[in-house]
């Protein structure tokens, strides 16, 4: 059964000055400041279309690598995986480095790595942002 997940943004005055706030209205779950101040700079307290997409990223891959690990025999432990994504003004993002480090009881770091791979290729996010550079660093504990 395909699901839809929806999210709205409210964006007020030009690029620069402007500002807007981002409702993830599915889940309920919280409404955010975004600014280009908060995507181009520093933070401040305000998220970005690149934080957000580093969390479905890396929420996604956990879930991906999670499963593949389980399908193998050798559920994980637990996993922590970051998402930074880069954003260059001009020219977009630039590129995505994965970082995962995982406590899986009887695979080795080779095994882990090959997993982490796989599941870095087929996660659905990892797919619909095909055209970005991907990079991953699988670190088994």
């Amino acid at each position: 059964m395909a699901t839809t997940r929806t999210a709205t943004t409210l964006w007020k005055g030009a690029l620069i000055n402007g500002s807007g706030t981002v409702s993830l209205d599915t889940s309920g779950v919280g409404t955010f400041e975004v600014s280009w101040a908060s995507r181009s700079q520093e933070a401040g307290g305000k998220t970005s279309p690149e934080e957000l997409i580093a969390a479905a990223h890396s929420s996604c891959f956990s879930m991906a690598l999670s499963h593949g690990l389980a399908g193998a025999g050798t559920p994980p432990e637990s996993l922590e995986t970051s998402a930074d994504v880069t954003f260059q003004p001009g020219e977009g993002i630039t590129g995505i480095v994965l970082t995962v480090k995982g406590r899986v009881p009887g695979i080795s770091a080779e095994q882990f790595a090959e997993a982490a791979a796989t599941a870095k290729a087929n996660c659905p996010v990892s797919k619909a942002l095909a055209g970005t550079t991907i990079t991953l660093d699988a670190e088994l504990l």
